[in-house]
């Protein structure tokens, strides 16, 4: 299979990377991070000049991996407004897509996916918040924890338990929650290790009535949508991942080569850059084939999960790895920051952990006698 980019996508990379780099300059990606703030006028600036185009799957992994390449803070940033749509997209109704998705989609609304609980993890079958029919409408109550744009956004897919079934992942439904109903809470939360520039916060719900309309697809099918969904979006961390790591090792071998060519550095540092960009090499190929599944309405889990966790491994290492060669130039520079990023790609859209039993349940090697 090829994965190179044909002559359209290679322009709209370069687009993403021009704005990247004009925008996510050294001092307003360490602003954005020391302050923990979420960049509104960038994200303006993206929407007005059109440089995110939603309209193309592989537009949004590569606009993706690019952002994520110059500040993953920011990058993600610019991508979470629409964070959770594919659901709504995929099992909601026309009216819920014209009145939800259309502001969006023209950058009047932002939206989140409220899944996470507190002491839940990664265990999504063992969410605790529930959603009664009283008449015409749910209500709603529990709490959601890490919730991306928890504190921002005008409105929420959110998971709640809509009945008690034997088998735990059954009885799950999926509502469109907006912010202003009342009974409504968030919680912005502060000192995370990286990401700084997003947005994440508890979400409590006391009480608060949803209308029975606020339904997506069927109810007790909340599990099996939001699995899909996550399907999907652990291909994109894998880019998040894949752009974090292009984008260290870029700024490594600058560091080192002002000292003179990467071949006038000590044998050690050299194979350490070479297993750095094989790493990463790897990870382009994981992550483009579980894409290519998914773009062509064949998905295969065990390879999305393979891209996603050797990804977000990559990240990790390439950045840790980075730290060691470059000293205190890397200590002092955004590859600092990046390696503070790199960690979440391991813990979100599903752990690494949890990535390796998927891949595990789905292996085939063969027939067994």
């Amino acid at each position: 299979m090829n994965f190179e980019l044909d002559e359209a996508q290679r322009e709209f990379r370069k687009k993403v990377e021009d704005f990247a780099r004009r925008e996510f300059t050294e001092e307003e990606a360490t602003k954005y991070d020391l302050q923990e703030k979420y960049p509104e006028e960038v994200v303006k600036r993206m929407l007005k000049e059109g440089v995110f185009d939603y309209s193309n799957p592989w537009n949004i992994l590569v606009a993706t991996e690019a952002l994520c390449k110059y500040d993953a803070g920011m990058g993600i940033s610019m991508l979470v407004p629409f964070f959770g749509n594919e659901v709504i997209a995929l099992f909601g109704n026309d009216d819920q897509k014209k009145k939800y998705l259309g502001r969006v989609f023209s950058g009047q609304a932002k939206m989140g996916l409220a899944v996470t609980e507190p002491g839940g993890g990664s265990d999504v079958a063992n969410i605790k918040t529930t959603a009664v029919k009283e008449g015409d409408h749910y209500v709603l109550n529990g709490s959601k924890m890490f919730i991306t744009n928890g504190d921002i956004a005008d409105f929420f897919v959110l998971l709640a338990r809509t009945s008690v079934e034997k088998k735990k992942h059954q009885g799950m439904s999926v509502f469109i929650v907006e912010r202003n109903f009342e009974g409504f809470k968030s919680n912005k939360i502060h000192g995370k290790l990286g990401v700084r520039a997003t947005d994440t916060a508890e979400i409590t719900l006391e009480n608060v009535k949803v209308p029975a309309e606020n339904l997506v697809g069927e109810p007790g099918r909340g599990f099996y949508y939001i699995m899909t969904f996550f399907d999907i979006s652990r291909a994109y961390v894998a880019a998040q991942a894949l752009g974090i790591a292009e984008g260290i090792l870029e700024r490594a071998v600058n560091i080192l080569q002002k000292d003179g060519p990467i071949t006038s550095q000590p044998e050690r540092v050299q194979f350490t850059i070479a297993d750095m960009a094989t790493r990463i090499e790897a990870a382009k190929l994981l992550t483009y084939e579980a894409a290519s599944f998914i773009f062509n309405f064949n998905p295969n889990p065990a390879v999305t999960s393979m891209a996603k966790a050797y990804a977000a491994e990559t990240a990790v290492y390439v950045s840790r790895k980075a730290m060691e060669i470059t000293g205190i130039d890397g200590l002092s520079s955004s590859i600092e920051r990046s390696f503070r990023d790199a960690k979440i790609m391991e813990i979100w859209e599903g752990t690494s952990e949890i990535e390796k039993l998927v891949i595990a349940r789905m292996l085939k090697v063969g027939d067994t006698q």
